[in-house]
């Protein structure tokens, strides 16, 4: 590939390992039984920065050169960290890496400095495939510069329960149809532009109430409600070629009778459904095995064998990769995994290294990332994209007024966890729009004197704007506005004109009844900061609702608005 620059200023000469075959029969044939199996764990490594002597890259080192793992995860850094990190680590593998992320929605979930790009459900409210593709495009752009072959996206999840916890604006919407078109654009968008994409979370994680990094949800639909419309979605990636899949921890009582465990080790879910119905040939990849919806029931060792057993390529971050390896060969030595099945995966894995280019060229030259990762011509499609997902739910003439002419107005912004820059580029923008602002900041940890705060900047202002961020969190069981808050947003929208804006979840207005002005921003990003303050200062308004927020709003609905007069484009 053009992003794939030579190893010479990238690694020291001295480094480079040796060249192995690329033809991978002979290559197979070449490795013993334990270093064929170490090819399919995938252990997690940080993105921050660390010199070769730290002892979290001296363990990381450890996995590739003595384990001799198949590939890493690679989580939250700088572009140019990460791009460092992975040539060394690559230099110290006798066989490349593959190097996997979730890159959901962009890479700015992984990469400080990627670009911006709203969530799944916001790319729905738009409902263009070129939105999904330019994304997915731009996110294997970004992401092969940096050294990352395998994105752990698009989520096919169909978020039909606005009750879950986990998914959420993850998904592109609740009509399977529509995820299921949006979907497809994405993985053309990533795989055209060569990174592999994963479909996940198999078969359909979108109907659950449980967290599955903290225990196992149940789905108890049959199989005709999961053929119409969780299966949708996936059947339509397949149909795109996508190259990869990745299990759910859940379980499913309805099509996998009798049973009480994850469909990450079903085998007739990963074999039976995906492969022999489906007709999925790709690389078949679990879901973190450290997670409490398949580690707490089964244990490390055994839940890496059982996943594999079930149908998995590739056995992601399991709670300790050496234990995985040894609970896998000792599998293969009494025969419950037989050698045919294992060399398969192996195989898979090690074509998949052949066809993304890595036995010619592992490395990335670091000179070529400023010129990749976030530049000028992603950042217009980032803002476009942006504005097109903006949603107005509900007015009661508040938002029609700010749109009118600049107002003096008190914006409140909320942070569920630590989102602490939350409304920053949404209050400058508001600014420079010609609004003042009075700009109050809450967290999750703000008590009531905060609160009192916040009640009397309120009272001096003639508007009212609270733009809230609560959204999926790993391991934080729900998502809701704290009753404080829900409180301060209500009484507000009795006393004065009062917009709630999320830039999260979109089901929190249920938590406040009164408020009768709704403007979807989708995430705390500065791209969609800034559109949902265009919107409020006269830009067109044009998304459509991807999911019903019961009891009062339907899939399809939203407010459209023609720009104002005022209006101008930002240049």
């Amino acid at each position: 590939m053009a992003l794939l620059g030579a190893a010479g200023g990238c690694v020291p000469a001295t480094t480079v390992p040796a060249p192995v075959t690329s033809d991978v029969d002979r290559l197979i044939d070449s490795l013993p039984l334990r270093e064929r199996i170490a090819q399919l764990v995938m252990p997690w490594i940080p993105g921050t920065y660390a010199p070769l002597d730290e002892p979290g890259f001296a363990q990381a080192r450890e996995w590739v050169d003595s384990l001799r793992v198949g590939g890493v995860i690679v989580s939250v850094g700088s572009p140019l960290d990460i791009a460092a990190k992975l040539n060394a680590l690559q230099a110290a593998s006798r066989i490349p890496l593959l190097v996997a992320s979730d890159l959901e929605s962009g890479t700015t979930i992984r990469l400080n400095g990627g670009t911006y790009f709203p969530p799944n459900m916001g790319v729905g409210a738009a409902g263009r495939e070129l939105d999904a593709y330019q994304i997915g495009r731009i996110t294997a752009l970004e992401g092969r510069a940096v050294g990352i072959h395998f994105a752990f996206a698009p989520a096919a999840d169909v978020n039909n329960n606005p009750a879950n916890p986990i998914i959420n604006t993850r998904s592109f919407g609740e009509d399977p149809e529509a995820v299921a078109r949006l979907v497809a654009a994405a993985v053309r968008g990533i795989q055209e532009h060569g990174m592999i994409a994963t479909v996940k979370h198999f078969p359909g994680h979108g109907d659950t109430e449980t967290d599955s990094h903290l225990a196992l949800p149940v789905i108890a639909a049959d199989w005709a409600r999961f053929d119409s419309v969780e299966l949708i979605p996936f059947r339509a990636a397949i149909d795109a070629g996508v190259h990869a899949v990745m299990s759910a921890h859940i379980a499913l009582p309805g099509i996998d009778p009798g049973q009480s465990r994850p469909a990450t080790v079903a085998p007739n879910i990963l074999t039976g459904l995906l492969r022999d119905s489906l007709g999925f040939r790709g690389l078949t990849v679990t879901d973190a095995l450290n997670m409490g919806g398949v580690v707490s029931k089964y244990g490390a060792g055994e839940a890496t064998v059982l996943a594999f057993l079930a149908g998995a390529d590739l056995l992601l971050m399991p709670v300790n990769a050496a234990e995985a390896i040894d609970a896998m060969q000792a599998a293969v030595a009494s025969g419950r995994i037989p050698r045919e099945r294992l060399d398969a995966s192996v195989r898979r894995v090690l074509e998949w290294k052949k066809r993304l280019g890595l036995f010619a060229e592992r490395f990335v030259d670091l000179d070529s990332v400023m010129a990749t990762v976030g530049r000028a011509e992603f950042q217009g499609t980032s803002r476009e994209i942006a504005e097109r997902s903006i949603v107005l739910a509900a007015d009661d003439g508040t938002v029609d007024s700010l749109r009118a002419a600049p107002r003096p107005l008190t914006l409140v912004s909320y942070a569920d966890g630590a989102r602490e820059s939350i409304g920053a580029s949404f209050a400058a923008e508001l600014r420079a729009r010609g609004h003042t602002v009075t700009s109050v900041r809450l967290h999750a940890e703000s008590g009531p004197t905060a609160f009192d705060s916040a009640r009397a900047a309120l009272a001096r202002s003639p508007f009212a704007v609270f733009a809230v961020a609560v959204r999926p969190v790993d391991r934080k069981g729900s998502i809701a506005i704290p009753p404080l808050m829900n409180a301060l947003i209500d009484s507000s929208a009795t006393l004065r004109p009062t917009t709630l804006v999320s830039f999260g979840s979109p089901y929190i207005v249920t938590e406040t009844p009164r408020v009768r002005s709704y403007l979807l921003g989708w995430a705390a990003n500065p791209a969609s900061e800034r559109a949902a303050a265009h919107a409020l200062s006269g830009a067109p308004i044009t998304g459509k609702l991807p999911i019903s927020i019961p009891p009062v709003y339907r899939v399809g609905e939203g407010f459209e608005r023609a720009a104002t007069g005022r209006w101008r484009e930002p240049r």
